[in-house]
């Protein structure tokens, strides 16, 4: 069972949001994370329940392809709708494919050795080889991605805001990559930013910001944050 605490913020009644952080290829884990997720539903259930990723699907870990073939295959959890949301990693992997030489060499110090590889490239073989063994309709999963969702008191990213700047007017580097001044900011950003790309050991629940990457392709959990009413409780595989 969950164990529910108070939120810094809140959702409308009859909204329940399945928030996951960054999943980096442990494709095992995230499917574990799922069926966690469709029995607290089954146990609890309410009249609008969403799924969201918070990026980062891809790098560093065993399967990223798997990863991605499971969302962009559409609604993992049959009759739940879900957000996905881009990381930093989708956006390299993206512009490396589409033959930006700078991000090519960054993907792969960033863990796109691991990824290329889970579609059966060979990270070593000619840039120009890379693109055709990822398929076309990955590809374009990953281009669509959104970048933040926003629902009741809360702004969902991948890695922060920027203190000051509205929350319309925010730079998509900042969404993607932000971290020092975001997270140690203490200001009221306008909504209570859920984000990941950060890894801590447990999750990190302040008054401006809830942050869930706790780690897991580096040997910690894989972390669901699950929001209802002024209530928060957390799932893990």
């Amino acid at each position: 069972m969950i164990e529910l605490q108070p939120a810094p913020a809140s959702l409308p009644p009859g909204e329940r949001i399945y928030a996951i952080g960054d999943i980096h290829g442990c494709a095992e884990r995230l499917l574990a994370l799922h069926a966690a997720i469709a029995a607290d539903l089954a146990r609890r259930p309410v009249a609008a329940p969403l799924l969201l990723h918070l990026g980062d699907y891809v790098d560093r870990g065993p399967d990223s392809a798997g990863v991605v073939a499971l969302l962009a295959a559409g609604d993992p959890l049959a009759g739940m709708p879900t957000v996905n949301l881009m990381g930093n990693h989708e956006r390299t992997m993206v512009d490396a494919l589409s033959g930006e030489r700078a991000s090519a060499t960054d993907w792969m110090i960033a863990g796109g050795r691991e990824a290329l590889a889970s579609w059966g490239g060979n990270p070593d073989a000619p840039r120009e080889s890379w693109p055709a063994h990822v398929p076309a309709a990955h590809m374009a999963f990953l281009r669509a991605l959104s970048l933040r969702h926003r629902a009741g008191g809360y702004l969902f990213v991948h890695a922060g805001i920027r203190p000051g700047v509205a929350l319309d007017a925010q730079a998509p580097s900042d969404l993607l990559s932000i971290r020092g001044s975001f997270l140690y900011s203490d200001a009221a950003f306008g909504a209570v930013v859920v984000h990941g790309h950060t890894p801590q050991k447990a999750p990190v629940v302040r008054h401006n910001r809830i942050g869930i990457d706790t780690g897991a392709v580096f040997g910690g959990a894989l972390t669901c944050l699950v929001l209802e009413g002024e209530t928060l409780g957390f799932l893990q595989a």
